[in-house]
Parts: C-alpha cells; sequence; structure tokens
C-alpha cells in the first residue's frame, strides 16, 4: 500500500505563502500523476492542481499565476507553493497520488489533509 504524508499547512494574512509537501511511501512500484485538491467548508472537494511524472502541470483557474505544483521524483515527494493567498483559499488541502504497488495495478490514494487557513 501508498501512504500520504502531507505538511505545511497553517494560518497566514491575505496576501502570504505557504508551502505544502506530500511525502508517499510504502511497497511502491511507480508513481504517476500527482495532484492537490481542496474543500472548503460546505463546498465539494475541487482541483487545485496537477502534476505528470514527467513534469506537465494543470492548474484549476481560480488559483493560476498564483500557486506552483512542483515533485521531486526521487523523493517520492509532491510540493504545492501557494502565493498571494486569499480567504477564499481557507480550505483543507488533500494531496493525491496515481501509483501503483509492487504486485499490483494502478490506484488512487489520499493524504489526510492539512488545514489552510487565510485570515487577518
Amino acid at each position: 500500500q501508498v501512504q500520504l504524508v502531507e505538511s505545511g499547512g497553517g494560518l497566514v494574512q491575505p496576501g502570504g505563502s505557504l508551502r505544502l509537501s506530500c511525502a508517499a511511501s510504502g511497497s511502491i512500484f511507480s508513481i504517476y500523476t500527482m495532484g492537490w485538491y481542496r474543500q472548503a467548508p460546505g463546498k465539494q472537494r475541487e482541483l487545485v492542481a496537477t502534476i505528470s511524472r514527467g513534469g506537465s502541470t494543470n492548474y484549476a483557474d481560480s488559483v493560476k499565476g498564483r500557486v506552483t505544483i512542483s515533485r521531486d521524483n526521487a523523493k517520492n515527494t509532491v510540493y504545492l507553493d501557494l502565493n498571494g493567498l486569499k480567504p477564499e483559499d481557507t480550505a483543507v488541502y488533500y494531496c493525491n497520488v496515481a501509483a501503483s504497488v509492487l504486485g499490483g495495478g494502478v490506484n488512487g490514494y489520499w493524504g489526510q489533509g492539512t488545514q489552510v487557513t487565510v485570515s487577518s
């Protein structure tokens, strides 16, 4: 199985920055697309950004120009740099990874979530 450990959330003032990290571990054979999603209170979980194994990225329109996703394949880690944060960015941010395990097929895995709160 694959375990995901997220870190980096917290309370930040509007206009501030945060870096979220998500490290994957376990019986990993290969990791494919990695991404970040978020869920605000009373709303559905939504895509923030994804990055392919080769580095191709995709961003939600709401965060384009303010957010950068990156990954370190050697460390099985994906990062999310959040800049110019707005109160509407307040949400629980979840890491999602498509990975194959030794002897198994490709499945999607979710992290436990990390809270990002933007408030003055």
